[in-house]
């Protein structure tokens, strides 16, 4: 039997076809597609000028400072933590690893809300280290040091799940390598491990602030509520929509649904630079071969 007609019998009829492709369309359009355009176009129903009032409003300022000082403080704390954990549970074997690289899913497993109601229980007034902290001045709950530590435990894992794949499928004979030649730890890092990683570690710092600056439910636990102080992005939308300024709402709505579209474009834009850059190294790895 030939190849062509193989392929035929191989492939679906035309028509199952466009019914698949149409059902798919369907979905996105219904699910996806819709719900995005219609945030922007309650977003500027009533016009520029009020969408733009909204966003300047003293309260969506705060929100948005509030927002991006959190980022500011998580993503760098979880560079750090992420690439440390990855780098021990890949270059080291050691007693309970495998405990480690199951907590490292636990953010994943465990709610958002429940997440923020552990901290509550944690540091609330009623508790032991809650007590302790007020006593000393020090505010953990219903204050942006919570917030932070909720947003650290819900945004932890997106570094070091992205790392450690990578290094090890790379394994460790370049930085052996480079200590036998007689280079230090941290040049080895620097010079060896970093750039090796460095578009993983892109990654996952885009995949932490997307969540950091989108996340709800650990955060409104620890939060208060207090409006111009503890309300995020996503906290001010919720309390103007349930005050039914629609258009505040929707406004700081458009805000998080950019933040989406562009954390969507770099990854892809990251998905096809590493696509050719492993494809050059399949090409030179050939051309040496030969």
């Amino acid at each position: 039997m030939s190849t062509v007609k193989t392929n035929e019998l191989l492939t679906e009829p035309r028509w199952l076809r466009y019914v698949l492709i149409s059902i798919t369309l369907l979905f996105l359009g219904v699910l996806l597609l819709l719900p995005l355009l219609s945030v922007f176009g309650f977003a500027l129903a009533k016009g520029w000028q009020l969408y733009l009032a909204a966003l300047t409003d003293d309260e969506a300022l705060a929100a948005i400072r509030l927002s991006l000082l959190i980022t500011l403080i998580v993503v760098p704390i979880n560079v750090v933590l992420g690439v440390s954990l990855a780098w021990l549970l890949t270059h080291f074997s050691f007693r309970g690893k495998q405990l480690w690289t199951t907590l490292l899913d636990l953010p994943f497993a465990v709610s958002p809300v429940v997440a923020g109601l552990m901290f509550v229980l944690l540091f609330g007034s009623n508790s032991w280290f809650g007590s302790w902290l007020a006593a000393h001045g020090i505010q953990i709950i219903f204050a942006v040091p919570g917030m932070v530590l909720a947003t650290l435990f819900v945004t932890f894992p997106f570094v070091a799940r992205e790392l450690i794949p990578l290094m090890q499928a790379q394994g460790s004979s370049e930085e052996q390598a480079a200590m036998i030649l007689g280079a230090s730890g941290w040049q080895m890092f620097w010079r060896i491990t970093l750039p090796n990683l460095k578009w993983a570690l892109v990654y996952g710092i885009i995949l932490t602030n997307a969540r950091a600056m989108g996340e709800f439910g650990a955060v409104s636990m620890v939060s208060g509520h207090i409006r111009g102080e503890t309300n995020t992005m996503p906290l001010l939308v919720e309390m103007m929509y349930n005050e039914y300024n629609m258009v505040g709402a929707f406004a700081v709505s458009s805000l998080l649904a950019l933040l989406a579209l562009c954390t969507l474009i770099l990854q892809k834009f990251l998905d096809w630079h590493q696509a050719r850059l492993y494809a050059d190294a399949q090409r030179r790895q050939v051309v040496v071969t030969d």
